[in-house]
């Protein structure tokens, strides 16, 4: 599949496809290599024809799948130093890291990749612009608050993955503990609805095609309350841009590039 199309989204894994002409990634494998595989088998994709996987921070809903993807099949894993140093604190076989900076693109393949800061509770976590074949892409979730670096970063994308976590009194009527409720709504958690609303509100352009909302909260959220209040944004806008969930268990919207040059 030339085009992207997230394969878990949530809590429980995270797990985002990327593919080219010449060139196929994962951001992040935070769920099983065997559902992984189940699910771009769905987009006719083989495990096999993954060329790497860029890692956003080291949390296990981000890295579960790592052992036998990196470690036993040998995909190259590309993360900063620190994540690295901390993922090999987590997995009892980790793979070899191709390291990248912080703040600074490098190129794989036919996609220019450029990570960038967010704010979290994890040691230097990212989030990642990808640009291919005259497309810019943005994938950022797992963020407590939208700095204006993020919001800089994340103007004149064509496509946008976007989280939209939680709808704060929801967490608030929780039976969540009260540290997971103080973390959540911190500046080191995750991003509500009406923030990404925010947000997007900052960085919509009339190029902006499509939003998967992310990293809905199966407990905090509902994913139809999550697409009412950022349609309702978006039409205040007057915003023709599509709006789609990132589902967590099964195979989300795919995005095609279809005849794009690349």
């Amino acid at each position: 599949m030339i085009g992207f199309c997230p394969l878990a989204s949530g809590s429980k894994g995270n797990c985002i496809y990327i593919g080219t002409p010449t060139t196929k990634i994962l951001i992040d494998a935070g769920v099983s290599a065997k559902a992984i595989r189940e699910r771009l088998a769905e987009i006719g994709v083989k495990l096999e024809e993954i060329d790497a996987i860029l890692i956003t921070h080291e949390h296990t809903d981000h890295i579960r799948g790592l052992e036998m993807l990196g470690c036993r099949m040998g995909i190259p894993v590309f993360a900063n130093s620190d994540t690295a140093k901390a993922i090999y604190e987590i997995l009892d076989e980790c793979p070899k890291f191709k390291i990248f900076s912080t703040g600074e693109s490098f190129e794989f393949g036919d996609i220019e990749v450029h990570p960038f800061s967010i704010q979290h509770d994890a040691v230097d976590p990212v989030a990642f612009i990808i640009r291919t074949g005259g497309l810019k892409l943005g994938f950022c979730a797992d963020l407590g608050f939208a700095t204006t670096l993020v919001a800089s970063h994340l103007k004149g994308c064509d496509y946008l993955y976007l989280e939209a976590n939680h709808e704060p009194s929801m967490v608030h009527a929780s039976a969540r503990p009260m540290v997971y409720k103080k973390r959540v709504l911190s500046r080191q958690g995750h991003l509500s609805n009406a923030e990404c609303a925010e947000l997007l509100e900052q960085i919509y352009h009339e190029g902006l095609k499509h939003v998967h909302l992310a990293h809905l909260s199966s407990e905090c959220n509902a994913p139809d309350l999550a697409l009412k209040i950022i349609r309702e944004k978006l039409e205040s806008l007057q915003a023709k841009t599509e709006v789609s969930i990132a589902y967590q268990e099964v195979l989300s919207r795919p995005i095609s590039f279809g005849t794009v040059s690349i």
